[in-house]
């Protein structure tokens, strides 16, 4: 890892240090594209919460690409069943993967574990500079080149590059510098995340189970663990944080029901206030979008990390086969690619993934009955299935070399 930055101009500037933001950095390392980032958190002091995250079948093949799954897997539990229900109801399905050829859907790991292997990862890549902790203020876009304007504990900095990247969440700054808008919801809804343990052990079974109060999803984890990620209303989420540990844990059992047992312990509890962004734009002259600053998903289906980690792989093929072919990165013809190749599946999981929430965010009988029965119909017919057994695992469409074994 650099951290000089004088006197260069870089194939890529990436504002956002978060996981989208430094896997796009090491793929662009890997394939000899000059890279900087940018990020806001000081160096050490990244997410140690035991927060779970879903990383689908594509996300591994991304990371197995750059040769950094092989940290992530020995401390992950693969998914192999995913159990969707409507709690009280009769409507479910089931989703397994050997039904589809992979030994996983999916893995589960903990945000902490993620973001440390990444971060060791940057700390042994020579080929991308990193400034931190910075935060971008001033964005100069010429002909040739976009300057970002910094400011850190050392001071104002600016950094040259033929492209920026925009990795900077859902509130991104750089999106909101370069003018661009997005279509904004706040659901009005909480989600608690927590590590809970329950009285039977998950085995590889992954629960969706939506409720009265919103949707409850359990990861499968080692020593009888799940992840816990439970939507819903604020004033509800309010009341189960002021819980105390057996009050909780009977409420969670009250509400998911039996299937595992009791539920035994739980971890901290964190709550997060939910709300979803999409850009007007993925792309502009010198600027692309990626991750949560393009698509600030629902955690409902578990999909926005994994939608930007697809992101940042199809960004960097794109980044990496222009800068060899002597091409200008930042022309809006070569981000045009991108733009196009992303569309698709950006739409896609969006729409998915808001269905779902209006769906089964209501409870009128007539809606009711009618995702019961779709939920018996995607059981019952399987082309319905494996077209949503191939969004989940991340991978529906053109995939990137990354995610098809392939060298950058």
């Amino acid at each position: 890892m650099k951290t000089s930055f004088r006197g260069e101009i870089f194939d890529v500037v990436i504002a956002g240090g978060g996981f989208v933001g430094v896997t796009l950095a090491l793929a662009l390392a890997r394939g000899g594209a000059r890279a900087a980032l940018i990020d806001s958190a000081a160096a050490g002091t990244g997410e140690t919460a035991p927060r779970p995250i879903a990383l689908a079948e594509g996300s591994r093949r991304i990371l197995e690409g750059l040769d950094i799954w092989r940290h992530i897997g020995p401390s992950a539990t693969p998914i192999r069943v995913v159990h969707v229900s409507d709690r009280g109801r009769f409507g479910f399905t089931r989703i397994k993967a050997r039904d589809y050829g992979v030994d996983a859907l999916g893995y589960v790991s903990e945000a902490g574990i993620i973001g440390s292997v990444l971060a060791g990862a940057l700390d042994a890549t020579a080929g991308v500079a990193v400034l931190r902790p910075a935060t971008v203020h001033q964005l100069e876009f010429s002909e040739g080149r976009v300057r970002v304007g910094c400011a850190g504990s050392e001071g104002s900095h600016s950094v040259d590059a033929r492209l920026l990247v925009a990795a900077d969440g859902g509130k991104s700054s750089v999106r909101r510098l370069s003018g661009i808008g997005a279509r904004q919801r706040d659901w009005q809804q909480s989600a608690i995340t927590s590590i809970v343990k329950t009285r039977l052990d998950p085995g590889n079974v992954a629960y969706e189970r939506f409720t009265d109060s919103g949707p409850v999803a359990l990861l499968p984890m080692v020593q009888r663990r799940s992840g816990l990620v439970w939507t819903l209303p604020h004033e509800r989420a309010d009341a189960l944080m002021a819980l105390d540990e057996g009050a909780f844990l009977a409420m969670l059992g009250k509400t998911f029901g039996t299937r595992l047992g009791a539920f035994t312990e739980t971890g901290s509890r964190t709550r997060h206030r939910l709300r979803s962004a999409h850009s007007r734009l993925s792309v502009k002259q010198r600027l692309a979008l990626v991750g949560n600053a393009a698509n600030h998903l629902h955690p409902v289906a578990g999909q926005g990390l994994n939608l930007g980690l697809r992101d940042a792989a199809v960004l960097a093929e794109v980044v990496i086969d222009a800068v060899r072919a002597g091409e200008d990165p930042g022309a809006i013809t070569t981000l045009g690619r991108y733009a196009e190749w992303r569309r698709r599946d950006q739409w896609a999981t969006s729409r998915f993934t808001e269905g779902v929430v209006r769906l089964f965010g209501n409870d009128l009988l007539p809606l009711a009955l009618v995702r019961d029965i779709g939920l018996i119909g995607l059981d019952s017919f399987g082309f319905l299935k494996r077209t949503l057994a191939r969004h989940a695992m991340g991978l529906a469409g053109r995939g990137p070399r990354l995610s098809r074994g392939l060298s950058l």
